[in-house]
């Protein structure tokens, strides 16, 4: 009998090893928040998908003083698991700067709690407090194999790419350096060609007419199979109708009219993105775009030319396309369909060309807007996001083709604004912090001193 119970004991405290063993090797977590807050986005784990080769964390911080409240470290162990549970070669290492100041000086760390990421014999800084979004556009700087400029043609009224007006498209340029993207500003007066060593030219909504001489370098440099991101305010090309005949394009003289722009309290010339194309800058894309003004895009294929057409984003369902231009003055007139004229919705409004040309190939976008990428609406909906991905692919970074981190939907309680929603509210949770936790203990008292006494 007695050995029957050691017997019993040795195999429960080899049970006890085994499941420790297990537990360390094998790592199970299921984030039940309603934002997925405890574990990556899409958009980041596809980023350390497209990493290959192990990723080296440095943090420079003192060590935690839980006394104080202090507990940095620990917040970035937890932090950083995140990733490492998508990405195994994240290394994470601790140096107390004030224990190791050398090290600290040889970083270049400047303040406690600073961050050294090192990726391919390349490394950048971050500061604190660091959340999902930075610390993944830092990654997504660090793995950007594409160091060409961004081109973008200026001098005739364009939204300027580093621009601070409403119609400019400043900081989306401002997202764009976050991604670790360069700019160029050539001069088509003066150089040349367009320069061919760009990951591509960006044409944002001219103004004003380019002259002969710098549309027949744009469709040289399209000729030589340089990629173009060309956004179109209207139908007027501005001296570049040779450069769309080349693509094949058509573009609309009136803007999409979209009448369920109404539920989010915006103007019927708001169109609202309804469907996506199949294609890597929309695959798996479910944010909501809006496009201010837009006009219908098309292009056709090309067999003596090689071009692959592909139709990117439908607006306006429920809407329809004006066959004619709004007048001046007009932005209040009210839309009235004409069935005679006017064509149905959904609309497209950008399409994405494609053929194959040496060995990287060509890719050009084209997008009846130049609105969605403004100041003013660049952080309505999913525009950012829609934005990165077109540049993303054109710069033949597919494989970063991502969205920003999700915002936190379940960190606020919103309580009617009546008395007897607010009574409720506070008998729920002053209930919860003093009345249950005052109750049990009654209840306890109430039992201990019933049995004392029996």
């Amino acid at each position: 009998m007695l050995a029957q119970n050691w017997f019993f004991v040795l195999l429960f405290l080899l049970l006890i090893v085994l499941l420790g063993y297990l537990a360390s090797q094998y790592h199970v977590a299921k984030d039940i928040t309603q934002a997925n807050r405890n574990i990556l986005t899409p958009g980041s784990v596809n980023v350390l998908k497209s990493m290959q080769g192990p990723v080296n964390v440095t943090v420079f911080a003192t060590k935690d003083d839980a006394d104080r409240g202090d507990t940095f470290r620990k917040g970035m162990i937890d932090f950083m698991a995140r990733y490492q549970r998508e990405k195994k070669d994240i290394h994470l290492k601790f140096i107390n700067p004030s224990q190791e100041p050398k090290l600290a000086q040889e970083a270049n760390i400047k303040q406690d709690g600073e961050v050294v990421v090192e990726y391919n014999k390349r490394t950048e800084h971050i500061f604190p407090p660091i959340a999902e979004q930075e610390m993944t556009n830092l990654l997504v700087r660090l793995a950007r194999t594409n160091q060409q400029a961004v081109m973008f043609l200026d001098g005739h009224g364009e939204r300027h790419l580093q621009g601070i007006k409403n119609h400019d498209i400043g900081e989306f340029g401002k997202k764009l350096e976050e991604k670790g993207f360069k700019f160029a500003n050539p001069d088509l007066t003066i150089a040349q060609a367009v320069p061919s060593n760009g990951a591509m030219l960006v044409i944002a909504s001219p103004q004003v007419d380019l002259s002969e001489i710098e549309a027949k370098k744009i469709k040289a440099y399209l000729e030589a199979g340089g990629n173009l991101l060309w956004l179109l305010d209207n139908d007027n090309l501005h001296g570049l109708k040779e450069v769309a005949d080349y693509l094949g394009l058509t573009i609309s003289p009136g803007i999409v009219v979209d009448m369920t722009a109404a539920q989010y309290g915006a103007d019927a010339k708001v169109a609202f993105a309804s469907l996506y194309g199949d294609h890597p800058i929309t695959r798996n894309f479910q944010l909501r775009t809006l496009f201010p003004e837009a006009h219908e895009v098309d292009a056709k294929a090309s067999d003596e030319l090689g071009w692959k057409v592909a139709r990117l984003v439908e607006v306006a369902p429920n809407g329809w396309l004006e066959s004619d231009k709004i007048l001046n003055g007009g932005k209040n007139q009210k839309a009235v369909f004409d069935e005679k004229k006017d064509k149905r919705g959904p609309i497209n409004i950008g399409v994405a060309l494609e053929r194959e040309y040496g060995k990287k190939g060509q890719r050009v976008v084209v997008i009846g807007n130049g609105n969605f990428l403004s100041n003013t609406f660049i952080t309505n909906g999913g525009n950012l996001d829609f934005g990165i991905n077109i540049v993303n692919w054109l710069a033949g970074d597919d494989k970063l083709i991502t969205i920003q981190p999700m915002p936190l939907k379940d960190i606020n309680v919103t309580i009617p604004n009546d008395d007897t929603s607010r009574l409720v509210a506070w008998t729920v949770f002053h209930g919860f912090q003093f009345f249950i936790p005052i109750g049990v203990f009654i209840a306890g008292f109430w039992l201990w001193w019933k049995r004392r006494k029996a």
